[in-house]
């Protein structure tokens, strides 16, 4: 997967924007408030549909205006598609392939592979469960639709049921057969995820160290821990037995929404015990692993974007990465920074063609 070309208008801080990319390594430099991370949204956007920092589309409209629009040709399998993401304030986003409108965005994922890496991914270590689910859901989502679907229909059924229960504690009432209707799909579609998310970890969790042990040089041990309710007993019984807890809080409080991953390192939490650069390169690991299993699943080797990685890291885990990224496994590469030396310093050891944008 390439992408050759990607044009701007009135996306966040742009106005008019238009850039060629070399199909190897193509370098984003300038002052912070260039621009260089909004590029890097800008083709996470045409691969998801939607902004990695920021998830509500009318502020990543130019301000002053009332509309964007993210055009990206691509080159897949050989083949040339075009990309159009673009929004209209008061209008329903709209993506395109080929000039033809998805009916559904979930149809889209995965179309584009794509991994980035940033400073936001701290939010993986530091913020609650959410954060770590999507992360999961994310990864799976690129290459199993079916995961997806369920996904998608679990949570609505889980709005429903939880709606529901709103509905019984305002009229003081209650409804054990129209209860039982939601808890029943919600045990279809959420084994379902469990089973998957548990088999996608087993293979996850030891490229995960792998990569973690050549950044690290082996100098510590980490670990991923799978938390979930279903391992403590069937989905449909815990949904029972949390029953009097869940009308009081009229909120479901068991189930696969509630699915967590422990980060660890020396078997101690990393949140706590790990300094700076080991968290930095326990989520570097994290999403280069990412990239290994998406890329072993769909065959195509996913675009890679690296936003600002060079900071907080000491010389040898830079050095690492760099070693990593100059393997032939990776495809395009997309990277910001700060320093125009330093970058053009590091792309020269990777001994690839590569493009130099200073903004």
């Amino acid at each position: 997967m390439i992408l050759k070309s990607l044009s701007l208008l009135n996306y966040k801080n742009f106005e008019s924007e238009s850039y060629r990319f070399d199909s190897k390594i193509n370098c984003f430099v300038g002052a912070n408030g260039q621009g260089k991370t909004n590029i890097l949204d800008a083709i996470f956007h045409l691969a998801f549909g939607k902004s990695y920092f920021n998830p509500i589309t009318t502020q990543n409209i130019k301000h002053g205006e009332s509309f964007f629009v993210i055009d990206g040709v691509f080159d897949k399998h050989q083949q040339e598609e075009k990309i159009v993401v673009s929004f209209k304030k008061g209008q329903k986003k709209v993506i395109k392939r080929n000039d033809k409108i998805y009916d559904k965005f979930s149809d889209h994922i995965g179309f584009v592979p794509l991994v980035i890496i940033s400073p936001a991914d701290r939010d993986l270590i530091i913020e609650g469960s959410d954060t770590r689910r999507k992360f999961i859901d994310t990864v799976i989502s690129q290459s199993n639709k079916t995961y997806l679907q369920n996904l998608i229909n679990y949570n609505k059924v889980l709005a429903q049921r939880n709606a529901l229960l709103k509905y019984f504690a305002a009229n003081n009432t209650f409804n054990a057969d129209n209860l039982s209707i939601y808890n029943e799909q919600l045990n279809g579609y959420g084994q379902q995820i469990h089973q998957v998310r548990k088999e996608f970890l087993e293979i996850f969790i030891p490229i995960f160290k792998n990569r973690y042990e050549v950044i690290s040089d082996n100098k510590e041990s980490i670990d991923i821990q799978y938390k979930s309710d279903l391992f403590e007993g069937d989905f449909l019984s815990l949904l029972k037995t949390n029953l009097a807890k869940d009308k009081i809080l009229q909120y479901t409080g068991v189930g696969v929404h509630k699915d967590d991953l422990n980060f660890e390192i020396d078997t101690h939490p990393i949140k706590k015990f790990g300094s700076q650069g080991q968290q930095k390169s326990f989520l570097i690991a994290l999403k280069l692993a990412e990239f290994d299993f998406i890329k072993q699943q769909s065959h195509v080797a996913p675009l890679l974007l690296l936003d600002d990685i060079f900071d907080k890291l000491d010389e040898n885990r830079v050095a690492q990465i760099i070693k990593l990224v100059n393997d032939e496994h990776f495809g395009q590469i997309f990277l910001s920074d700060t320093h125009a030396d330093r970058t053009e310093a590091v792309v020269k050891q990777i001994h690839q063609s590569y493009k130099i944008f200073k903004l």
